[in-house]
């Protein structure tokens, strides 16, 4: 199916089905993309289709084209519910990450005062010291997590390097309720392969790892735009919904995404 790339470092803003009305921050070439995984889910496409070897966008560059864009916002009175940080990839990838969320707060914080900042990651570099401080210094902090089951990981998310699931699920922790863990939920075939992962063989060891993690909140979620891998399905809505009743049942919050 048909993929797209954001373009960038700025771009938006768009509606998004978990973050409200949010102006889009790419920190990755917006020619190609660059990850620690390779979701065949992906709306940017598979790794392999999307080389680049375009530098990452610098905090001074991200600094000088996002300040623009919130005084004309400011100045046209359109209130953003968030500055989001995500993009082509991996966004903490960016060897400038801690710095542009600096530069992305103080922004936020003279121009768009009502704004989160959001950061949307697959949490693979959330144990380096620098990225870990610079999510606990954002709004809202997404992490993400598929599965508990290792096998079904390396299918769905097929990580770049090595992947620890106890290790994900101890650094989702560590931010001590200052995160919260996005799920997607499909159903499908791919290459022969079940890919539902709504069921309880599923659904149960995950919610053991959301009780452990004690996230601020949960969001469950399916494919809605094109992807780069034929037959994967939807996630029926009522099942999305039997699994974010399950959530709150744990006493913590919990957003849909259909």
């Amino acid at each position: 199916m048909a993929t797209k790339l954001h373009p960038g470092p700025v771009y938006g803003p768009v509606h998004s089905r978990r973050l409200g009305l949010s102006l889009g921050i790419n920190l990755l070439p917006n020619d190609g993309k660059i990850c620690s995984f390779d979701c065949i889910y992906c709306e940017c496409g598979s790794d392999a289709e999307r080389r680049t070897k375009s530098p990452f966008p610098t905090a001074a560059r991200i600094e000088a084209d996002l300040e623009p864009v919130l005084r004309d916002l400011a100045d046209k009175g359109q209130t953003l519910n968030s500055i989001t940080l995500a993009g082509n990839g991996e966004p903490t990838l960016n060897p400038e990450f801690a710095q542009i969320v600096d530069v992305v707060l103080r922004q936020r914080d003279e121009l768009a005062p009502k704004a989160e900042v959001s950061v949307i990651s697959n949490g693979t570099r959330a144990g380096d010291p620098a990225v870990h401080d610079a999510l606990m210094r954002v709004d809202s902090n997404l992490f993400k997590l598929d599965t508990v089951d290792a096998d079904y990981i390396a299918f769905l998310d097929q990580p770049v390097g090595p992947y620890d699931v106890q290790r994900q699920i101890d650094l989702a922790r560590s931010f001590e309720g200052h995160v919260t863990i996005q799920t997607m939920f499909l159903r499908g075939t791919v290459a022969g392969r079940d890919v539902d992962n709504t069921t309880e063989q599923y659904v149960g060891p995950w919610l053991d790892a959301i009780r452990e993690i004690e996230p601020e909140e949960v969001t469950v979620y399916t494919v809605a735009r094109d992807t780069p891998t034929p037959g994967l399905e939807k996630a029926p809505a009522k099942t999305l919904d039997a699994i974010a009743d399950r959530v709150r049942e744990l006493g913590i919050p919990c957003t849909v995404g259909y």
